[in-house]
């Protein structure tokens, strides 16, 4: 993998850069939409290339691991001809997965042993075995093994967490490199950031992955429930220590906000469920702020979807016709939902883009948080 950085902002930590990988270019900031299963929720691969501008996407260890399972994936040659998305892909370690079923599994130093939500199975993830899983899914991007820590997070638990993860990475990473990509391309790992809200841990941990000098590196832990703000330090904090010379890729997050204010911050890759998953429920992000198409006031509206904007050529359908597909529960609802709200944050980093390499993403930036944030 190789990272090539173009352009900074005048104002603020804002980078414009291309990352290329054996399955193609990735021009930052970027956004990857989140293909938990295998598959974007409601969305075909043709769709994220040709409609959507997609650039490269998340697959999830731990429920591909789960389903269709590994003998599926490596008979298939791997996820990208599996599912049909000739594009990079990432996969994260399960480490946020596993720290969501807090009821079902145990952390030791070894690993973490959960049990599937599908069968009630019994697992072991260990920082060995989830490179060995990501080699095999395929991806271009590997996540190292990590331990989530939840908000709010005592300090001596979020300290001996971060160094688990610490001691996790180094085992991940002498896997990594005393094994080979399966299916004939290159792959590279990242190592994450970990410390809760704490400035310190943080700053350790920074420090610690840095050592690690990898080809690109993440910050995980963050978008759990803390106050935004307490996102943003922790990210200024971080990023004010990773290497500008390497790509950062902030976990989970987030909001059309909290996107374009931790890009000022230095951060050049994201994903998130919030598009798709609240696309689902019938809210929709627009360039003039968030729509609930649920509510009455917009039942006899026939006007399109972004009609002030030539952000999209696809003027076919309307708020009023998209509530009563939402109300009805019928999948187009969810498709044409999605469609947009991912269509909406590919163009609001390409848009971000274009103003770093044009030294004005600072005060566009300021403009249209103001914008993104009301509710219409």
């Amino acid at each position: 993998m190789k990272f090539k950085l173009l352009a900074k902002d005048k104002l603020s930590k804002a980078r414009a850069a291309e990352i290329t990988t054996d399955h193609g270019l990735i021009q930052t900031p970027i956004f990857m939409p989140v293909g938990t299963a295998g598959t974007v929720k409601a969305i075909h691969q043709r769709e994220l290339k040709e409609d959507i501008g997609a650039q490269i996407i998340l697959g999830n260890t731990y429920h591909l691991y789960l389903r269709p399972g590994l003998d599926v994936l490596e008979k298939a040659g791997g996820l990208h001809r599996f599912n049909g998305w000739d594009g990079p892909i990432l996969t994260d370690s399960g480490g946020y997965q596993v720290y969501s079923l807090s009821e079902v599994r145990k952390i030791k130093e070894e690993g973490v042993t959960f049990r599937s939500h599908i069968d009630g199975s019994k697992h072991l993830f260990t920082p060995e075995n989830v490179m060995d899983i990501q080699r095999t899914i395929g991806a271009d991007i590997i996540m190292a093994f990590d331990e989530c820590t939840p908000y709010p997070c005592d300090y001596t638990y979020a300290r001996k967490s971060m160094e688990m993860t610490h001691r996790w990475l180094k085992r991940c990473c002498d896997r990594f490199d005393s094994t080979l990509p399966k299916y004939g391309y290159n792959q590279t790992l990242f190592p994450i950031v970990q410390g809760s809200t704490y400035k310190d841990l943080r700053l350790k941990s920074a420090e610690t992955i840095a050592s690690f000098n990898r080809e690109g590196n993440a910050i995980g832990g963050l978008s759990v429930g803390e106050p935004a703000e307490e996102m943003y330090e922790m990210t200024e904090v971080v990023c004010n220590v990773l290497p500008e010379d390497k790509p950062r890729y902030l976990m989970g997050v987030g909001t059309p906000v909290n996107l374009l204010e931790n890009i000022a911050l230095g951060i050049d890759m994201f994903d998130c469920v919030m598009p798709t998953r609240n696309a689902r429920n019938g809210m929709l992000f627009t360039s003039k702020g968030i729509i609930n198409i649920q509510n009455e006031k917009w039942k006899n509206d026939f006007s399109a979807l972004e009609e002030d904007s030539e952000l999209f050529a696809d003027k076919t359908y309307t708020k009023a016709y998209l509530r009563h597909l939402i109300q009805s529960k019928e999948i187009l609802g969810a498709q044409i939902a999605s469609l947009h709200n991912l269509h909406f944050y590919l163009w609001l980093m390409k848009e971000a883009r274009i103003k770093i390499l044009a030294g004005e993403f600072y005060e566009w930036k300021n403009k249209m948080v103001k914008q993104l944030a009301h509710r219409l």
